[in-house]
């Protein structure tokens, strides 16, 4: 369920409290993605200073895009390591707990007699900073797909293997 989060400093201390967190390069791809995401942002916001500032005479070039780069720049600062921090996962023996969110705190748990298919993916960014995201397909329709990013390849692997032996275990 989704609450909204009152971050305190005891909080953040307890927020993944026996839980496992993500693979340490997985800050890396967050900052990658992020810094590719706010670059992409910052381009427009410049073309479209560009053309305010040839347009209406009276605006100095740079108003809109000076502003947004101070706050690109903290996003990519901040938001990284908080987005990270803010994840962790629990695998027991018959379900997968999955919780997210800095915000908006998601705590999903799947229970292995429910998972329809496993995926392991890896996209570019993923593969150079050498992480994998487990992707559970459940039955139903509402949040029928669980992905959990940042792992070690070899975790994932073997995620998905003990959750095959699981599913294999309850068709019998």
């Amino acid at each position: 369920m989704d609450e909204i989060l009152d971050i305190g400093k005891d909080d953040k201390a307890s927020y993944n409290l026996g839980l496992t967190p993500l693979h340490p390069p997985q800050k890396s791809v967050i900052r990658t993605v992020l810094g590719i995401n706010l670059l992409v942002l910052l381009i427009g916001i410049g073309f479209a200073d560009v053309m305010l500032a040839k347009e209406a005479e009276l605006t100095p070039l740079g108003i809109f895009l000076g502003p947004a780069a101070i706050l690109a720049l903290i996003i990519f600062i901040m938001l990284p390591e908080r987005k990270y921090r803010r994840w962790g996962y629990d695998m027991a023996a018959d379900q997968l707990r999955v919780l997210r969110g800095y915000l908006f705190r998601t705590d999903t748990v799947v229970p292995f007699n429910r998972i329809q298919h496993i995926d392991v993916a890896q996209g570019p960014i993923q593969r150079f900073y050498g992480v994998s995201t487990l992707i559970v397909h459940t039955a139903g329709t509402h949040n029928s797909v669980v992905d959990l990013p940042g792992l070690k390849p070899e975790d994932a692997e073997a995620m998905r293997e003990e959750m095959r032996k699981h599913i294999k275990q309850e068709m019998i």
